[in-house]
């Protein structure tokens, strides 16, 4: 199965928790374990994809068991076979690519064991838990032009800081341009570049471009490592950050949230909310452990806010842990469908 064939059921994740909420209290059996292999547990996203699936673990009253595959798919394919030879109720997956993870669900199938992909679709797959990533870029792509336009801009200069080896990100940096320029209709895309997902590796090639040419005006990265080593690049080029606009993808952990205290150019965020994909994710295990139809795409909530609004929806505990907003969060209300998804590029 690929993105092309999800148009034909989605439902968000707040209307799955609100089915799941009412079946939990009357008739709905629990698994005793789930087990999750996660692709890279290092990552802040990943962590708090894990938080929402533990503390949701643990209001419905069963364990769940992480393993990391590390970026490596053989990893991931070991991972699974243990889990399934340990008779695991449901698997959850967060496939470290989209095709090795085929073989997984063929055998998975064979067995009996139910398996929600979190992230990335593949083929083959049952369900998948996911946001509209071509919507979240593009909604921040309006946000952005918005943002120029109340302080009097009428002209965008992007480096784009992504990431083309996956669908999923190609989407969000597509939905960006084609959002900006609904307001402003000349935005430009300077610099493409391929940041590979890290800090590192982004204000390394983000570096090089701005060497070649730094009339830009907006950075919008496809995660927050890649919005924050664009902008950590613009500043080791002594660059003026007063016409500059950064903007971050994700709401991955703490980096961002850091950032947008200082107030300077990091000013919008296109949330994504790890804790509640992670939530959702559980939620659909214990719906599919129980038999129940479920969409191919269970689409998770995005939102894009400012310095302003931060707060509404995150708020920091201490200098090394968060707490999400979840009235605020959970008030927000996933498309019934996407814009566009993959098979669209």
């Amino acid at each position: 199965m690929t993105f092309k064939n999800l148009i034909r059921g989605t439902i968000s994740g707040i209307a799955l928790s609100a089915c799941l909420a009412a079946s939990t209290a009357f008739a709905a059996e629990m698994p005793k374990k789930v087990g999750y292999i996660t692709n890279y547990a290092t990552h802040e996203w990943y962590q708090n994809v894990i938080k929402g699936m533990e503390d949701r673990a643990a209001q419905l009253g069963f364990e769940i068991e992480v393993i990391d595959a590390n970026l490596d798919m053989a990893k991931q394919v070991s991972a699974a076979e243990d889990f399934m030879a340990r008779n695991i109720d449901v698997l959850i997956i967060t496939p470290v690519n989209e095709e090795g993870v085929v073989p997984i669900l063929r055998r998975a199938k064979a067995n009996g064991v139910p398996v929600v992909l979190e992230g990335n679709p593949a083929k083959g797959m049952d369900v998948l838990v996911a946001i509209c990533d071509y919507d979240t870029g593009y909604h921040a792509g309006v946000a952005s032009g918005e943002y120029l336009a109340a302080k009097g801009g009428d002209s965008a200069r992007v480096m784009n800081v992504g990431l083309p080896l996956l669908s999923a990100t190609i989407l969000r940096s597509n939905g960006f341009m084609d959002g900006i320029r609904t307001i402003i209709p000349g935005a430009e895309l300077t610099h493409d570049l391929d940041g590979a997902g890290s800090a590192d590796r982004s204000q390394e090639v983000a570096s090089a471009a701005l060497a070649v040419d730094a009339n830009i005006n907006v950075i919008y990265g496809i995660n927050d490592s890649s919005a924050l080593g664009g902008l950590q690049a613009w500043r080791a080029a002594g660059l003026s950050e007063d016409e500059l606009l950064v903007v971050g993808t994700g709401g991955e952990g703490l980096a961002f949230m850091n950032e947008m205290a200082k107030n300077g150019p990091l000013q919008l965020e296109a949330a994504m909310f790890p804790e509640k994909v992670g939530f959702t994710a559980i939620d659909a295990a214990v719906s599919m452990f129980n038999g129940e139809d479920l969409p191919e795409h269970i689409v998770s909530p995005t939102t894009t806010f400012d310095t302003a609004s931060l707060s509404d929806y995150y708020v920091l505990t201490s200098d090394t842990t968060r707490q999400i907003q979840w009235d605020a969060v959970n008030a927000l209300v996933a498309p019934a469908s996407c814009m566009k998804y993959a098979s669209d590029l």
